[in-house]
């Protein structure tokens, strides 16, 4: 999954990776968590022919997707992540898998490795990021949910997808990332169907990323500043006690 993630990349930056028409000013976040203000990028209404005006725009909305059908968000899960493979036929999700899906700008994210209870080993946060730098777009997906009194919230979620060898040694799900080269596709709701899409969903090449430790100050959401991100030194890992071998040895072979 995806729990909490950092986008500390200047709006002129995001303007010229996403092709967008106009952004507002925004501060460097370090620690983006649940139900906070995320930004997304969403195709905007088509220019006219022959315009060179970008007609992507970007939105902040509320991470934890609702959907429209919901009658009361308080009786309702948060769904801050969406599972890849499911989710156009999910009720939850399959609506905005056709109609509304998104870019969701980072600088990387955060992931814990949880060992067993048996292992007697303690939690590790890991900042990841891409290898080379940058802003990574993950695939997500947009909601408005609409109360009874009129009123409108704009809510979104990130799309998730078994990890690469890299961070399978940390987690088992890995945020779904879209190449800039194929922002349009992802975003052309008009033509292209989930179906057209679904190859997009794989996982990252096992070196795009770096998986850095950091230190378990990450876990509170009011820690907000650059030094979440300072390496720290991880002990070895255990290695696993040797089985005692067979009492027979050429029974192993059966």
């Amino acid at each position: 999954m995806c729990g909490r993630f950092s986008l500390t990349a200047t709006p002129k930056e995001l303007a010229e990776v996403f092709g967008l028409l106009e952004t507002e000013d925004f501060p460097a976040r370090f620690n983006i968590a649940p139900t906070q203000p995320i930004l997304i990028v969403m195709s905007g209404e088509r220019q006219r022919p022959g315009s060179n005006l970008p007609d992507r725009r970007a939105l902040l909305v509320r991470w934890g997707l609702t959907p429209s059908w919901v009658k009361d968000p308080r009786d309702f899960p948060l769904l801050i992540n969406a599972r890849a493979e499911t989710a156009a036929g999910k009720a939850s999700f399959k609506a905005a898998m056709r109609h509304r899906r998104v870019l969701i700008p980072a600088s990387g994210f955060y992931e814990w490795h949880r060992p067993s209870k048996e292992s007697g080993e303690a939690s590790q946060a890991y900042w990841i990021t891409p290898r080379n730098g940058g802003i990574v777009a993950f695939a997500g997906l947009m909601e408005t949910w609409s109360s009874v009194d009129g009123s409108e919230v704009d809510t979104g979620a990130i799309l998730t997808t078994h990890a690469n060898a890299r961070i399978g040694d940390v987690h088992d799900r890995m945020p779904v990332v879209i190449k800039p080269e194929d922002f349009a596709r992802w975003l052309d709701c008009r033509t292209q169907e989930p179906r057209d899409v679904a190859d997009l969903l794989a996982p990252a090449d096992d070196d795009y990323f770096d998986v850095i430790a950091v230190s378990d100050r990450v876990n509170k959401v009011a820690n907000t500043g650059a030094d979440l991100q300072t390496p720290v030194h991880v002990s070895a890992r255990p290695a696993a006690k040797p089985k005692d071998p067979p009492a027979n040895p050429q029974l192993s072979l059966f």
